[in-house]
């Protein structure tokens, strides 16, 4: 479905991305997983092309991605991105309209599909529509971000860590309903992180990226299981750590005891 061959970006002498061959199958969650600087984000943005490679391909259901115009592209691909990017002056019914309205839909279809799109990511039509940005929850926003990004019923979905921003448990209860919505419509996604519990537990399959390279990619299992190299083994270890500590202080808490 997507197929990353040599990709690379450079800045004059600075290398952000350095020749990247990847491939994402169909229906697949692949999670870029590094650092800060690590080179996950440029990715991203070379895949929809809000960045053009300095050399290497990009392949979309084996079509070339420079072969279409750059924003026509975009219309294809759902984007998601953490600090969401609502316009503050229209109602959440526009937003999520924007690009079937540059697509030229009629306003029956338009409409209706706004209303599937709140409640498939389990908000209220009739309490949404009307309302701004301004006056929903963080995770509120979030939830037409993702409604927003899949209005034009795209096949593919870029997600530039979008619950990055919002709390523990907000951000729980959105990974499980994308984890859900993903499912049910089949999409391919490409989703960056530098939280590895959220990499685990969300990707099918994990690419995990340093100083512009690919170190090692495979699934949750065989990272944990067989790390590439010291890098790959400290950012596994991580939250099976964190996962031991919590454990040590439940069992020895009172209701650990009794």
């Amino acid at each position: 479905m997507i197929e990353l061959e040599g990709l690379t970006k450079k800045y004059g002498e600075a290398t952000a991305v350095d020749g990247l061959t990847l491939e994402v199958n169909e229906g697949e969650l692949l999670v870029l997983l590094g650092g800060s600087g690590c080179g996950k984000t440029t990715t991203l943005k070379m895949i929809n092309r809000l960045i053009e490679p300095t050399s290497g391909s990009i392949r979309i259901d084996g079509d070339d991605a420079t072969g279409v115009p750059a924003h026509e592209l975009r219309r294809r691909i759902g984007y998601v991105f953490q600090k969401i990017g609502l316009f503050p002056h229209m109602t959440i019914a526009e937003n999520i309209a924007i690009t079937p309205d540059l697509l030229g839909w009629d306003a029956a279809r338009t409409s209706n599909r706004v209303d599937e799109l709140l409640e498939l990511v389990e908000l209220d039509p009739s309490e949404m529509r009307e309302r701004v940005p301004t006056a929903l929850s963080g995770g509120q926003q979030q939830r037409v971000g993702v409604a927003r990004a899949l209005a034009a019923e795209p096949s593919v979905m870029l997600l530039d860590e979008p619950f990055g921003a919002l709390d523990p448990l907000t951000r729980d209860r959105l990974q499980e309903s994308f984890t859900r919505i993903r499912r049910r419509l089949g999409l391919t996604a490409i989703f960056v992180t530098h939280d590895m519990a959220e990499a685990l537990l969300l990707g099918d399959r994990i690419a995990v990226m340093d100083a512009g390279e690919l170190v090692q990619v495979g699934t949750p299992h065989e990272l944990l299981h067989e790390p590439a190299n010291d890098l790959v083994r400290e950012l596994m270890e991580t939250p099976q750590r964190q996962a031991q500590n919590l454990r040590s202080l439940f069992e020895s808490s009172p209701e650990g005891d009794a």
